[in-house]
């Protein structure tokens, strides 16, 4: 064993340097595929992916300007929906004070119409209740003078234990006393 070893590493030491690709002389050639297999390959990926990739991207793009298109015109459609909201509101908002002030004005006319119906009602009321108490008075009144006769004659006949005539009741009842 030991025999073999030895040319197995008489052998190694022949050979000169270390390992190859660290040997400046095949840096040219190392350095000639470096550049080749780069330019394949980015031969490859410009022409493969990057059409891919920039597709992919325009793509991208694309779908972006349709949605922020549709955006516009979703937010375009949401403003006049509201302001056809707003102004339909408004005509609402309108009309309703308008009906409000008619049903107002209707009900304060028929008010102040009742109002005056009523008014003249109580003035009617009024007038006949002054007529009424006006003649009541004056029959009262009449009444009166003939109440103080009689009661003039009682008070008289009972002091003096004789009625008195009517001719000096009537002259009693006058205010001069004349008969």
């Amino acid at each position: 064993m030991a025999a073999g070893t030895e040319t197995a590493t008489e052998a190694q030491t022949e050979q000169k340097g270390g390992f190859p690709p660290f040997e400046p002389e095949h840096f040219p050639s190392q350095l000639l595929w470096l550049a080749i297999t780069f330019g394949a390959i980015y031969l490859f990926v410009s022409k493969v992916f990057v059409r891919r990739v920039g597709g992919t991207i325009a793509e991208r793009a694309d779908r972006i300007s349709r949605d922020l298109d549709q955006a516009s015109a979703a937010k375009a459609r949401a403003d006049e929906a509201t302001a056809a909201h707003a102004k339909a509101l408004a005509e609402a908002r309108d009309k309703a004070q308008g009906i409000a002030r008619e049903t107002r004005d209707a009900m304060n006319a028929a008010s102040e119409a009742r109002r005056k119906t009523v008014e003249a009602d109580l003035s009617a009321k009024l007038a006949a209740s002054d007529k009424e108490i006006a003649t009541r008075k004056a029959q009262a009144m009449a009444n009166v003078s003939a109440i103080a006769q009689e009661a003039a004659a009682a008070i008289v006949a009972r002091l003096t234990g004789q009625p008195p005539t009517s001719a000096e009741i009537a002259a009693a009842k006058s205010p001069t006393g004349k008969r």
